[in-house]
């Protein structure tokens, strides 16, 4: 038989092909195959942040889509219940006598709770309403509730700019406690509200009800923290045993962001804090964190346990 002749004009050996090629397949046997999959979790979220971006964008932009004032109705909406708290509580009942500026008292406890039930609201519903992006795009499936989280803190910046012209009337006097009060308890309401976000929409695809059962939690939340009436009230009805209400991390995290708002802004802070505070108030603060972050844990890894069951069951 006539030898092939190669390239470099060397013959071409049938043998030394076939050792070449088998040390060459052995070589790709040895090489990991990389998962086609994204990487899940949140460091998977951080990963792609870009298309994190594109998600909040479109969630905004959908929200006030075909609306004449748009982003305007983000400042209507929490003006006008700004006022209404003060003509409600102020001027009709008569607690700003007794209470000093319980509108304050009253608005920045709202701007943690609806942080929070707009964030499991959206989050429950985040892989369901994004099924049909879902199945398309290859990116981690936490990005939705992330995403729903943002969103509601994109739009928290409203309130905070009619809280401040609030505050500003008012004399408002923080310190650095105060501030730290404030962070902290953003801090618990974002962690706790994300770990709730996580585990919700994972049993909305596999539980319908799920949405309804969250509107309807959601209806109590409002009358579970010292919102409509300061702690003071709980502590005087329970004669202080409150243990198992403090042991909410929304009601701890309200409690902090009034320490942060409202108590600079009344005449005798001191007198403010041993009347309407609890004690060990950043204690428990730092333990409702803890807490929240241990749930954050086991919500990703109930999230991790069900993610790839998800595609099948939408």
């Amino acid at each position: 038989m006539t030898d092939t002749i190669k390239s470099d004009g060397a013959a071409w050996d049938p043998e030394e092909h076939a050792r070449n090629a088998a040390t060459r397949s052995a070589a790709l046997a040895d090489v990991p195959l990389a998962s086609p999959a994204p990487r899940g979790g949140i460091r998977g979220v951080l990963e792609h942040r870009y298309l994190l971006t594109l998600l909040v964008k479109r969630e905004v932009t959908a929200r006030y889509t075909g609306s004449f004032l748009g982003m305007v109705w983000s400042y209507i909406t929490p003006l006008t219940q700004f006022f209404m708290y003060i003509f409600i509580f102020a001027l009709l009942l008569g607690r700003g006598k007794a209470i000093e500026h319980f509108a304050i008292h009253v608005f920045a406890a709202l701007m943690v709770v609806t942080l929070f039930t707009e964030t499991i609201q959206a989050g429950t519903r985040s892989i369901t309403r994004n099924s049909s992006l879902l199945q398309k795009s290859a990116m981690p499936r936490e990005m939705f509730p992330v995403a729903s989280l943002l969103v509601s803190i994109y739009h928290l910046w409203p309130e905070f700019v009619i809280l401040a012209i609030a505050l500003v009337y008012t004399g408002w006097s923080p310190d650095l406690t105060a501030v730290a009060a404030g962070v902290l308890g953003y801090a618990v309401i974002i962690v706790f509200s994300l770990a709730l976000g996580l585990m919700l929409s994972v049993s909305q695809v596999f539980l319908r009800d799920t949405s309804q059962m969250v509107n309807v939690i959601n209806n109590f939340i409002r009358f579970g923290v010292p919102m409509m009436y300061p702690y003071s009230l709980v502590a005087s009805r329970f004669h202080g045993h409150t243990d198992l209400y403090l042991a909410n991390p929304i009601a701890d995290a309200v409690l902090l962001v009034q320490r942060c708002f409202w108590v600079p802004t009344t005449s005798d802070q001191q007198e403010t804090i041993a009347l309407h505070m609890p004690d060990h108030l950043f204690t428990r603060g730092l333990i409702a964190l803890a807490a929240a972050l241990v749930l954050l844990v086991v919500a990703q890894k109930v999230f991790a346990r069900f993610e790839n069951k998800i595609p099948e069951r939408l």
